[in-house]
């Protein structure tokens, strides 16, 4: 197994939920450690550039206007596959897809309004990490259980 970060983003929906107790719990019963963690606003702008990806699809102005109704929760997560692993305790993008016991199949409410967003690569993972993170606030926990520092 490898270790590996990945972003995770509990929307705005999710916080308004007051749920982010219940999906930390998740991610630590999961084997993943937050070793990042910030409740943010974005702006339209930082929206807009985080996600510039999907700029020409049709759902780019739903989407940005959705994730700036209200804070987000935003954490890197390390693990073993972390990326794997986050995808699979997200769920379908589409909740009414979505695998019972998923975060959206338990917590989302539309494809549009799906609790959580998570890097898809260790690529992406590496550059949404650094759009919400400068590196000296990421803090791995690998060393920590051992004693070792």
């Amino acid at each position: 197994m490898t270790i590996e970060r990945t972003l995770s983003i509990i929307k705005p929906d999710a916080v308004a939920k007051n749920v982010i107790g219940q999906i930390y719990s998740r991610f630590e019963n999961a084997g993943l450690k937050i070793i990042a963690a910030n409740m943010a606003y974005l702006s339209r702008s930082d929206a807009e550039k985080f996600y510039v990806i999907h700029k020409n699809q049709p759902f780019f102005k739903d989407l940005i206007e959705f994730m700036i109704l209200g804070p987000l929760m935003i954490q890197v997560l390390e693990g073993d596959d972390a990326i794997a692993k986050n995808r699979r305790l997200m769920g379908a993008t589409d909740p009414k897809k979505a695998e019972t016991g998923t975060i959206r199949a338990d917590f989302a409410v539309s494809i549009d309004a799906n609790a959580i967003h998570g890097s898809d690569s260790q690529e992406t993972a590496a550059t949404e990490i650094a759009f919400f993170f400068p590196e000296i606030n990421v803090y791995s926990q690998r060393n920590v259980s051992s004693g070792t520092f």
